[in-house]
């Protein structure tokens, strides 16, 4: 069997390659890959493969201008566009997106599934549901098996994003956790998901992947802090959290903490995905019993 896979040299693609044995890989990607290309800027050629993972996207920042909120587009829309055209002679039998659960624009709520609406407004979710109706609509049109994978929060060593930042506070004994760091978030090892993509890729259809236990803030630093030989995180009570939030509502956008954000640190967000268990038997690994911090 043979793959072709984006975004290759990224967080999830990494543990991809590492975990998907049974494919004779080819990578694209601007640097580090079998085939070099820029997908936002070029069409590719591409060789016949079996089966194509599309992982390469960006992520994992908050725009501040209006050249990074263009970023989002050129490179998870056109970049998908690309792609796509680069296919165009040569379709493959599969095609499996890395998509997020962003595109749901949710800040709260509990076991969210496929069915809810796609309201994100920001650049990233927004970029996400784009590329997610032109893959569907590619694959339709020349009869390929479509799946798309809603992701939370990616697990594995080294992680970058808001994981990262929790696991730098600890290491240097700075991350506090919030009006008892009890607000759950979903979650999902990087590595089950590689897994999973060997029995759904030949299915199809569209999934969210959690570890299905949604562990809290209190839970997930805990567990980070014992790895680390540090101390369990100290909690800021709800009245001083929501005290500081309300300075940083008077400072303005350079404030690091704002009454916005706390409400998103103290609301739950976690998604159903009882739908992939039914499709093709998903049984991922729960997050505390497997991450391991290094």
């Amino acid at each position: 069997m043979t793959l072709l896979l984006t975004g290759s040299t990224g967080f999830l693609g990494q543990t991809l390659l590492k975990n998907l044995p049974s494919y004779t890989i080819t990578t694209l990607g601007r640097k580090n890959a079998t085939i070099i290309a820029n997908l936002a800027a070029q069409i590719p050629l591409l060789p016949q493969t079996d089966l194509v993972i599309h992982a390469a996207g960006k992520a994992h920042i908050v725009p501040k201008t209006e050249a990074e909120k263009q970023d989002f587009f050129d490179v998870n829309v056109t970049g998908t566009q690309n792609l796509l055209a680069g296919l165009e002679n040569n379709p493959p039998k599969a095609f499996v997106f890395i998509s997020s659960v962003a595109v749901y624009g949710l800040n709260e709520g509990q076991l969210i599934n496929e069915n809810k609406p796609l309201n994100a407004k920001d650049p990233y979710g927004l970029s996400k549901i784009k590329a997610e109706e032109i893959i569907t609509q590619w694959c339709q049109k020349h009869h390929v098996i479509c799946t798309i994978l809603r992701l939370p929060l990616l697990v594995a060593e080294n992680p970058p994003g808001n994981l990262g930042a929790m696991i730098k506070g600890i290491k240097k004994g700075y991350y506090f956790n919030i009006a008892g760091g009890l607000a759950q978030k979903s979650m999902v090892m990087a590595s089950c998901v590689a897994k999973a993509i060997e029995k759904v890729a030949p299915i199809g259809g569209i999934y969210n992947l959690t570890d299905g236990y949604h562990p809290n803030f209190k839970q997930l630093s805990a567990h980070i802090a014992t790895q680390l030989g540090k101390k369990i995180p100290a909690n800021i009570p709800n009245w001083l959290a929501m005290f500081l939030a309300k300075v940083g509502d008077a400072l303005g956008k350079k404030a690091p903490f704002n009454t916005y954000k706390l409400s998103k640190i103290k609301a739950p967000l976690t998604f159903d995905d009882s739908k992939a268990r039914k499709a093709f038997g998903w049984q991922p690994q729960q997050v505390l019993q497997v991450f391991r911090v290094y």
